[in-house]
């Protein structure tokens, strides 16, 4: 496994064109950044496991608590912004193809009313659920590793700890190797 998760960083570098942590703004020598978009954490550099909790836009309770020993995926999206419209497809296409593996999908809304939030996973068709988060006060469970920007994918792994940070837009291929390495730790 090990050995796949540097074959998935050294690729990750390669994509990116930068071959040290020049461009990023961590200096924990624990991450591997490219262009400061993607942090891959290793296994022995995560801090610990995040608390996530809160209403769906329908309503329901979801606790990510309730997926321990599955790998979530966290996306922090918002109604208004063009690129959470333009990767709303790719998640939903990755959600599907990993929905029987033991991963988990969730939405984390920021700063959007309730009838434009669920307007957008209407006509997205997101099959996933999305917690309301207008205040930013939910993205702080992740700390240092949170999103910081909108939109941002967070990769948790089995003990629910940030495994892999994507700031922007994500890619199909881009999410899938990453969720596809988180998956098959041991």
């Amino acid at each position: 496994m090990r050995k796949f998760f540097g074959v998935l960083v050294a690729s990750v570098i390669l994509l990116t064109g930068c071959g040290s942590n020049s461009g990023s703004n961590n200096t924990d020598s624990g991450f591997v950044s490219g262009n400061g978009s993607m942090v891959l954490v290793a296994s022995d550099k995560r801090g610990d496991a995040v608390t996530l909790s809160g209403t769906t836009l329908d309503g329901a309770n979801v606790d990510i608590a309730q997926w321990k020993n599955d790998v979530v995926v966290v996306n922090l999206w918002a109604s208004w912004c063009g690129p959470c419209r333009a990767e709303a497809v790719n998640l939903e296409k990755v959600n599907k193809q990993f929905a029987n593996k033991g991963v988990h999908f969730v939405g984390l809304n920021t700063r959007d009313g309730l009838a434009s939030a669920r307007a957008f996973n209407k006509r997205f068709d997101t099959g996933y659920p999305s917690i309301q988060d207008q205040d930013g006060t939910l993205t702080l469970a992740f700390g240092n590793l949170g999103p910081a920007a909108t939109p941002s994918t967070l990769v948790l792994d089995r003990q629910g700890r940030v495994a892999v940070r994507i700031l922007g837009p994500v890619t199909e291929a881009q999410l899938r190797d990453v969720v596809s390495a988180v998956v098959s730790e041991k």
